[in-house]
């Protein structure tokens, strides 16, 4: 399907969509056979196509050595890398734009410019045992001492932490004016008093894990603190905003690729003496898939053209734009997970081998409804938008 893009996005978004099938796409048995690992001299290679690609620092400005993507661009290019399974697409770095207006030049220099130029690897400890898709229920507190500040707390679902040399921990202050309000801190690993409880295994097969972590008395500097005391949540969801539009466009991306090779392996498959795809009711769901999508790409973009808009981003435009970005992740996931399944039907008994692509996005993508916010709490941020400033308000 042809959507208009800026000739700079539609440039962005074949060049990543090249990348990943010359790639990435090939590798994707191999990393499911090998516990979401290719070779070091493979993985090298594709995170250096990954930056000639353009995929670094998309939303990072050109003037600290950012791609300065629009987030339509950076819609365009994410939506391309949705399209390969086992998590190939995580090869490059992509700190967010907040982070400039949050961090202190000190830490500038110290975290975000080494991540930018992959010398540095994050990952984020929020979600807890008892705390997920509401954060205010974590329990996690960060003690003032001097000019320090000491941290406990477990953490869990921290992706990406056996690959990151350095934690976004959050917490809740402990006393103080500001007790009970959140705060975001940089922990290197390595510091004493953070320990690795274990690490589960998931649906998913990616060489990033998820493990739980805990903090006992970990002593960091005060110049480690992220933004004011009770800022922290402002920053989260910030950090939430963005990365749920992402995932609307990585979803889009996998619906696309399932229903291409739902779409030629009915066309080849013979049964009852003609080919699947002429049987109607496999017609029905490729026809629904297809359908889907197109409304879930148009609300993506539609959505990153309005963020891109907006020339009020810290007013009205903001609350607009937290249940907007709601509204695309929900549908997207949701419907990328319906698409997965008919693809998975389609195949049949193939659609359930590992080596097959529906099998895989059907395990990949059922997190998409979980993870930064679960389907539901989106449908609690989409009613009080609506109750709150009508619908107008989101939707014309």
């Amino acid at each position: 399907m042809t959507i208009p893009l800026p000739p700079r996005a539609r440039a962005i978004k074949e060049r990543v969509r090249a990348f990943v099938q010359a790639e990435l796409i090939p590798w994707e048995e191999h990393a499911e056979m090998h516990e979401g690992l290719v070779p070091d001299d493979i993985w090298t290679r594709m995170k250096a196509k990954a930056r000639e690609a353009g995929l670094d620092n998309m939303d990072m400005p050109e003037s600290i050595g950012g791609r300065g993507y629009s987030h339509l661009e950076q819609v365009a290019a994410q939506e391309e890398t949705g399209r390969v399974t086992n998590a190939l697409g995580w090869c490059s770095n992509n700190p967010q734009k907040w982070m400039l207006e949050a961090c202190s030049p000190y830490q500038i220099e110290t975290w975000i410019k080494p991540l930018m130029t992959d010398a540095r690897h994050e990952c984020y400890a929020i979600t807890e045992a008892d705390a997920g898709s509401d954060v205010d229920a974590i329990q996690a507190t960060a003690r003032r001492d001097g000019d320090h500040y000491v941290l406990n707390g477990e953490k869990w679902h921290v992706t990406s932490a056996n690959l990151a040399d350095f934690i976004f921990f959050q917490a809740k202050i402990a006393d103080g004016p500001k007790k009970g309000a959140h705060a975001l801190f940089f922990i290197d690993q390595g510091t004493p008093g953070v320990e690795v409880v274990r690490t589960p295994a998931y649906t998913h097969t990616y060489r990033a894990h998820h493990p739980i972590y805990r903090f006992t008395d970990v002593r960091v500097p005060v110049a480690n603190r992220i933004g004011e005391e009770g800022a922290g949540m402002d920053f989260t969801y910030a950090w939430f905003r963005h990365e749920r539009l992402m995932i609307a466009a990585r979803c889009c991306g996998a619906a696309q690729r399932l229903i291409e090779e739902a779409t030629a392996f009915a066309k080849g498959r013979i049964i009852f003496g003609k080919p699947l795809a002429e049987q109607q009711a496999v017609q029905f769901m490729l026809a629904d898939s297809l359908t889907e999508l197109f409304a879930a790409r148009l609300m993506t973009y539609e959505t990153a053209r309005a963020i891109d808009a907006s020339t009020d981003p810290r007013g009205a435009d903001l609350k607009t734009t937290h249940a907007q970005c709601a509204m695309v992740k929900l549908y997207a996931s949701e419907m990328a997970g319906r698409v997965a399944d008919r693809a998975v039907q389609i195949f049949g008994g193939r659609g359930y081998m590992r080596e097959n692509v529906a099998e895989r996005f059907f395990r990949e993508l059922r997190v998409d409804r979980i993870w930064e916010g679960a389907s539901e709490i989106q449908r609690v941020i989409i009613a009080n938008g609506l109750l709150k400033r009508g619908a107008g308000a989101l939707v014309d």
